[in-house]
């Protein structure tokens, strides 16, 4: 059991997958969205998880003011908890603004690399966690496809294990802005080499 951190839905109670996948700790978000909050990087964004697992960080950046998210999942038992996760989330946003609509996560059960390659974008703030037994290889793949679909000014987080490759962000078209590790969690944030096709 994990939970959102802050914001409009701050407290809200997540469900983790019971396998296959590896939540991000508290610690760890509590750190990454105070360093997304100092960039500006989170209110009204479009934000795209990859790898989404429970679903915690794409809900924690609705909850912290994003436009909308898009959390991409390939495990249907995982897809199932984000979208209970979703939908508590959705739920809090809702009373907190006093019964007004509110912003709710679109949850896809898909393979990374298959969306990618289907949707439009663009996003503003995406997450990726991809399996610790991804290829580097993979991984650079998935990365590349993403780039064209970033807005010229987004922001890409990547979290590894400390102890695996850093991600080729050059091949990527990607450029590295700061780099933290928490005890065997490691974190890239990138940014777009150059302007992208996508625009705000």
């Amino acid at each position: 059991m994990t939970r959102i951190i802050a914001g409009s839905a701050g407290g809200t109670r997540l469900d983790v997958p019971g396998q296959g996948t590896r939540p991000t700790s508290d610690r760890v978000r509590e750190s990454l969205f105070g360093a997304l909050e100092s960039m500006d990087a989170i209110d009204g964004a479009r934000v795209l998880d990859l790898y989404a697992g429970s679903g915690a960080l794409g809900l924690e950046a609705l909850s912290r003011g994003a436009r909308s998210a898009v959390l991409v999942e390939r495990a249907r038992a995982a897809a199932t908890v984000i979208r209970r996760n979703a939908a508590a989330v959705h739920k809090a946003l809702v009373a907190s603004s006093g019964g007004e609509s509110a912003v709710e996560a679109a949850v896809v059960e898909s393979t990374v690399h298959a969306y990618l390659g289907r949707t439009a974008g663009p996003f503003d703030l995406v997450f990726t966690d991809p399996p610790y037994d991804q290829s580097d290889a993979d991984m650079t793949a998935d990365l590349a496809a993403l780039t064209p679909l970033l807005s010229a000014d987004a922001v890409v987080v990547i979290e590894r294990a400390r102890r695996a490759t850093a991600p080729d962000l050059d091949a990527a078209g990607l450029a590295l802005i700061r780099e933290r590790s928490y005890g065997d969690t490691a974190l890239w944030w990138a940014e777009p080499a150059a302007s992208s096709p996508a625009s705000r």
